[in-house]
């Protein structure tokens, strides 16, 4: 089995940058599909506009309806052949850009990918997570390459909402951990190899960054400025973390966060935000050192992601229902079988109220 390493074709980070989106897409297509939220894609409409003046190139903004769902990518396939048009642009969090990246597989075209926040690693991989119409994990969809460019404009990401990026560092913060248990289990990665060298080192540069300068960018934001802390962090959260997961490989937080989708409660929590938590469950699944443990929970309760049930919005402990999510992360071909042992949903639901339990006690003793 090979060692592969992917990536967007280009990654292009910059202050201002989303006004040479026509230098950087332009040789893509001509006739654009814009799919963003409405309100996201009326922040960003005039710019957008005026950096394709002079050109002749056509552009169709279409409103994003918030789930990354089959019937969502084939409505959106329907208007884009009605258009005829040849390149999809993704404008915005997670699942609108997975969303453009499915349209874009399915109807054999490139692919540019603007993220507008920092909340998740989805910008820059070739996987679409697909939910049902109402918010509940379904499947994983595979696609055969990276987007073609990944522009991000920091000064745009920087005016998100703080938690917002706070959630990113959250599915950040996975990536080493799924990552290095992924490798020492052998498994295969994202793009259907082993992970690289390049890769597992990519994800740990990914953890560092976020302890180094994970509340430093939050404090900056809160602050409305963008710092090289919040520059550094918008790339982890974007870049490293897109590599690292892909590259190195999944294993148990995501599928653990999967599981939670199923709790209705969660369902105001954001991607990353569970996949926090889904950390923490799987350094219990693994007995992670104190040392290990206090550090990952230290810097969550720095930033504000959450270190038990509670802060998930799972204010009482239903056991059934516990159990349920666990079974869920369980399920044949989710990614917590990339672990380096047997996993079950006994072990699984063990875990989830150890986490619960550790948080609360470290918690008190802050």
């Amino acid at each position: 089995m090979a060692n592969i390493i992917i990536s967007p074709s280009r990654y292009v980070q910059g202050s201002g940058e989303l006004g040479n989106i026509a230098k950087h897409i332009g040789g893509l297509g001509n006739n654009f599909f814009l799919l963003g939220s409405s309100s996201g894609l009326k922040r960003v409409e005039d710019t957008i506009k005026k950096s394709f003046e002079g050109s002749d190139a056509k552009l169709h903004f279409e409103a994003f309806n918030r789930e990354c769902s089959k019937n969502e990518i084939a409505r959106l396939r329907e208007l884009v052949k009605k258009e005829g048009c040849d390149c999809i642009v993704g404008i915005g969090g997670g699942k609108t850009l997975d969303t453009a990246k499915a349209v874009a597989y399915y109807e054999k075209l490139p692919v540019a990918i603007v993220p507008t926040i920092a909340s998740t690693d989805a910008p820059c991989s070739a996987l679409s997570v697909i939910y049902t119409d109402d918010g509940v994990f379904e499947e994983y969809l595979f696609l055969p390459q990276n987007p073609n460019i990944v522009l991000v404009d920091t000064a745009i990401v920087a005016k998100a909402p703080v938690r917002l990026l706070v959630s990113g560092m959250g599915d950040a913060l996975a990536t080493y951990f799924e990552g290095k248990a992924a490798a020492d289990a052998g498994a295969d990665n994202c793009a259907g190899g082993k992970c690289t060298m390049a890769a597992l080192a990519l994800a740990k540069l990914c953890y560092e960054t976020l302890i180094s300068d994970g509340l430093k960018a939050k404090i900056a934001m809160e602050n409305n400025v963008c710092t090289k802390a919040v520059e550094n962090i918008i790339e982890a959260n974007t870049l490293l973390s897109g590599i690292g997961f892909e590259s190195a490989g999944l294993a148990g937080a995501h599928a653990i966060h999967n599981g939670f989708t199923a709790i209705p409660e969660t369902h105001a929590m954001y991607h990353g935000e569970k996949v926090a938590f889904g950390t923490l469950v799987q350094l219990i699944l693994q007995n992670a050192c104190m040392d290990e443990l206090a550090e990952v929970l230290n810097f969550c309760e720095s930033v504000g992601l959450p270190t038990t049930l509670a802060d998930l919005g799972i204010k009482e402990v239903n056991k059934e229902q516990i159990m349920e999510v666990a079974k869920l992360a369980c399920a044949e071909g989710d990614t917590l079988h990339n672990m380096p042992f047997p996993v079950d949903p006994d072990k699984v639901y063990a875990a989830i109220l150890a986490a619960d339990s550790m948080g609360k006690a470290f918690k008190e003793m802050a």
